[in-house]
């Protein structure tokens, strides 16, 4: 084991999603960390600026056209990057996306995008790069879950069912490719303000709602995360599988505000 357990030079990763949202600040972080850095979008053109900053650090990127409802496409992306470095040694399925609304109003259209590409597009991800880890005998496969993979919320039907299958397949393939030396692993991220969930965050009374049920008092920011896709991604975490990692200012510890406390302590 490398002096720096943390270090990930000549390591080739893939972070899906990676043009916006947490996702780009994932894939800069893997960078920092040393790694070669496969970045993805439906549109190739979206990744240039993330990119552009990832080779101005002096590390190597790949942008590449990937949409995780496809088969097909997750099979050329994997096959042009194992042509094109021999190796993938880590993936971050981060790709996702959401709909806000009651359930009684979800369509079946709106619910198979959204298991299509939170849990169909992650596990066909993995499916694709574990094929190119097995041989190799080792892997760090990360899938992107949040806090509702273990906590639930109204309006988000689809999405919960979506990120609680994804911790549950974390499990299943930790235990299916361990015996590889693949480690599977899901990081859940608490409240991050993204293009999904910015229009929440215009919404003051909603901010002060969520902030005051976090125990560190505060929304995440985007180097939150840093730490621990690294630790998952390197040889630090080698003895860790299966696992799900909270990264939420403690909100699953079932935070209650503190106008709530008051009146139970008055009553």
């Amino acid at each position: 084991m490398a002096d720096n357990m943390f270090d990930l030079s000549g390591k080739v990763a893939i972070v899906t999603g990676s043009s916006r949202g947490l996702g780009q600040y994932m894939a800069r972080a893997l960078a920092r960390a040393g790694a070669t850095v496969v970045v993805t979008s439906r549109t190739l053109s979206s990744l240039d600026e993330v990119a552009r900053e990832i080779r101005e650090s002096g590390r190597d990127v790949f942008p590449h056209e990937l949409d995780v409802r496809s088969y097909d496409s997750v099979q050329a992306m994997v096959e042009d990057t194992d042509r094109r470095f021999g190796r993938i040694d880590i993936l971050v399925n981060n790709a996702g996306c959401n709909v806000r609304k009651p359930a009684v109003d979800v369509t079946p259209e709106e619910w198979d995008m959204i298991l299509e590409t939170n849990l169909r597009g992650p596990f066909f991800m993995a499916q694709a790069v574990a094929k190119k880890m097995i041989p190799r005998r080792y892997g760090r496969i990360i899938n992107i879950g949040s806090v509702t993979s273990v906590f639930a919320y109204a309006a988000l039907a689809p999405y919960c069912a979506s990120r609680g299958g994804v911790r549950q397949l974390t499990m299943s393939l930790a235990d299916d490719w361990g015996i590889y030396g693949i480690t599977v692993n899901c990081l859940a991220p608490g409240w991050f303000k993204t293009q999904q969930t910015r229009v929440l965050y215009e919404d003051p009374t909603w901010v002060e709602y969520i902030t005051d049920r976090i125990p560190l008092k505060r929304v995440g920011q985007p180097g939150d995360l840093d730490g621990a896709v690294v630790f998952l991604a390197s040889d630090a975490s080698a003895y860790v599988t299966g696992q799900t990692l909270l990264v939420d200012g403690g909100i699953t510890t079932g935070a209650t505000r503190a106008t709530s406390r008051k009146r139970q302590i008055e009553d």
